[in-house]
């Protein structure tokens, strides 16, 4: 685990995205064999102003033998935003998808949260294993559903993205979001390797993902106002959303 000596965000934040990153650890250290990854050391803990307001942003890596990369972010500016932000990027050797967790919200109120497993294939499909477990979830009613962005094409047929508008529906989304968890790491605790041809098609998707994530205007505009362009673009490119080497 990434350590700091500054005191938890998440004791400040919406109680949701407290719960949230509490069962997000607590699913991979059920499921996982858990190491440190590594972040440069100026990245792990950051504070900066936006609008006048403080900015802290608090990240913990970890990495298992099918994941190379288990990235949590939270993130604070004042009283006005709170965030949670959570991507697995698996191993190249194995074919699974990414998950990836978004919450925002801030004055009390959640006003986006986003869930999904992605699939890394070039048919845009999550495997066959994923696909009958994610079925056989009960299926779920939120009264404000959201349109993905302009780059959604990444995500799959079981992407939540919603506007929970009563705490039923925050636990409803906790709830659903645990189970993905679940799934994924249940399946890729039993993955086996593939062959080299399939790594470079995993490759080739991972990188998409990636590419496409980093066209999130709003993430890259928040970074831009609080530390300049040259940062937001490290950041994007080396915490957020780096792309796997071949």
């Amino acid at each position: 685990m990434l350590e700091t000596s500054k005191p938890s965000l998440r004791e400040q934040q919406h109680p949701l995205i407290r719960n949230l990153a509490d069962t997000i650890e607590a699913v991979w250290h059920r499921h996982l064999d858990l190491s440190p990854y590594h972040l440069p050391e100026e990245l792990g803990y950051v504070e900066g102003r936006l609008e006048g307001e403080k900015l802290t942003i608090e990240n913990r890596c970890y990495q298992s033998p099918q994941f190379r990369k288990m990235h949590l972010e939270l993130a604070k500016v004042g009283t006005m935003l709170d965030i949670l932000h959570c991507v697995m990027f698996p191993r190249p050797e194995y074919a699974l998808p990414m998950f990836g967790c978004d919450l925002v919200g801030g004055r009390g109120q959640i006003s986006a949260a986003i869930s999904d497993l992605s699939p890394t294939s070039s048919d845009r499909t999550l495997p066959a294993n994923y696909t009958a477990e994610l079925q056989a979830l009960p299926a779920l009613q939120f009264s404000q559903p959201r349109e993905l962005p302009a780059w959604g094409a990444i995500f799959s047929e079981f992407c939540i993205f919603i506007r929970p508008s009563n705490p039923e529906e925050e636990t409803q989304f906790l709830s659903r979001v645990e189970a993905f968890l679940d799934i994924h790491c249940v399946n890729a605790k039993a993955a086996k390797p593939v062959s080299a041809e399939q790594q470079a098609e995993i490759l080739q998707g991972q990188r998409n993902y990636c590419t496409q994530q980093q066209q999130n205007d709003k993430t890259r505009r928040v970074l831009e106002k609080a530390f300049g362009e040259e940062w937001a673009e490290h950041y994007m490119t080396t915490v957020l959303f780096d792309l796997p080497s071949a």
